[in-house]
């Protein structure tokens, strides 16, 4: 088992067994403000912490939707707040091969709900600075760590309220880390580890169109079904144009390199398939997206409604807001009311600087053939809220060395959730070479 040669104590000796118990803790976040919250994995997540000598505070915006915070480290420099969730999508225990509260641990790989989004993160996190405490080996930067509740909601639970609450813990923090980085993909015979510098900003969407009800026998020229049928059809099938992105472009051309040519637009989405399974989340931020995913409309079959609704899954490039959102009017058309129950900017960083060249080594150190770069995220993290509120730098950084013929992507919010046991203990040892370099 390779860890630093000078640690006197095993950074990962703890991680599978903290990542199960917390997958057993039932956080289920529907979205609507009901379920289990967050409460009882944060009070585990206290005692661990508080076991070891590293005092917590918990914080809620509403009962049961508990955040844990602590501050840990050295003195030098300014601190780096370090954040992982502590909810999860609902899972239907009919699909899955695996109770997916159990935490099983099936065929090298631990199951649940959790398992890589993101109680791995937080399992890497806790076992690492327990082993730390322990042996009273301190990075020499402070840390504030975070775990939070509402991730998967969009945090207006979680990560919002609580940067504004409390933001004394956090308005001396330069850079975040959290969660969907760091992670492997195989690219010709090559592992390349995926560091995320950026992500897509969100625009949750709804579509609103009117018009005058009546019987469904005569006719009705304005009839709102039709009207936002038709603006969901033409969102739905746009073809938005491939824009890349700074990191995008660092990205490809590392891909480009190992593929003998030069990474241009017009190649782009080529390149992309050289992800094999990941290029299911990579190809996502080549361009804007626009997914329809839901339709409300009347209440009988011969009653013509006075209105209809749909919402869309909008993602777009950061940087690209203002034109993203002229295009996605225009073709809702000037008949459909466009409204926006969520919206938050997209966020980019340098691939340069003294974190990602820490992230960069600390990979190398245990897989010293293989390629780290940089990312943009399809989805979102609560790292938006700890850069439009704080102005940090933010990164994912969960790191997971991979079989090549596991669909990993397929994984977040999929039915039979699992990370290999292996990857769980080899990211507690990459991230405690992160915490060294500090």
């Amino acid at each position: 088992m390779s860890q630093p040669t000078d640690a006197p104590y095993q950074p990962d000796a703890e991680v599978v067994e903290i990542c199960r118990d917390l997958i057993r803790i039932d956080t289920t976040n529907y979205g609507d403000g009901e379920g289990p919250g967050e409460r009882k994995a944060a009070e585990h997540v206290a005692s661990l912490l508080d076991e070891v000598g590293i005092e917590t505070t918990l914080w809620e915006h509403e009962p049961g939707r508990t955040n844990v915070l602590a501050r840990w480290g050295g003195s030098t420099g300014d601190p780096v707040l370090v954040h992982g969730h502590l909810d999860v999508v609902p899972a239907d225990a009919d699909d899955w091969q695996l109770p997916p509260f159990s935490g099983e641990i099936h065929d090298g790989a631990v199951w649940g709900r959790g398992a890589v989004d993101m109680k791995d993160f937080d399992a890497m996190l806790l076992s690492v600075v327990r082993a730390r405490a322990r042996a009273g080996v301190l990075p020499d930067r402070p840390l504030v760590m975070c775990f939070t509740a509402d991730e998967e909601a969009g945090g207006h639970r979680g990560a919002g309220p609580l940067v504004r609450a409390k933001r004394e813990w956090f308005e001396d923090c330069t850079y975040a880390v959290g969660e969907v980085g760091g992670f492997s993909t195989t690219v010709r015979g090559r592992r390349l580890y995926l560091v995320e510098a950026a992500e897509k900003g969100m625009a949750w969407t709804r579509l609103t169109a009117r018009g005058n009800a009546g019987h469904g026998s005569m006719r009705h020229p304005d009839n709102a079904v039709t009207a936002l049928a038709e603006a969901v059809a033409r969102i739905g099938r746009h073809r938005w144009p491939v824009q890349l992105t700074p990191t995008m472009r660092v990205l490809l051309a590392t891909v480009g390199e190992l593929a003998g040519t030069e990474a241009t637009p017009e190649n782009a989405e080529d390149l992309v398939e050289e992800f094999g399974s990941a290029a299911r989340m990579i190809s996502a931020v080549l361009r804007h997206t626009t997914n329809p995913t839901m339709l409300r409309a009347g209440y009988k079959v011969n009653v013509v409604p006075g209105e209809a609704t749909a919402h869309v899954d909008g993602r777009f490039l950061p940087g690209h807001e203002a034109e993203f959102e002229a295009t996605l009017r225009e073709l809702a058309g000037p008949d459909v009311q466009v409204d926006f129950d969520t919206f938050m900017h997209g966020l980019e960083t340098d691939w340069s600087g003294e974190l990602p060249d820490a992230m960069t080594a600390s990979i190398l150190e245990e897989d010293p053939d293989a390629l780290v770069a940089p990312y943009l995220m399809s989805g979102g993290t609560d790292a938006k809220w700890f850069v439009d509120e704080l102005g940090v730098r933010a990164f994912g950084f969960a790191p997971l060395r991979l079989p090549e013929e596991l669909d990993f992507t397929a994984l977040f919010h999929g039915v039979d959730e699992r990370v290999p046991v292996d990857a769980l203990e080899f990211g507690a040892r990459v991230f405690d070479r992160f915490l060294g370099k500090l």
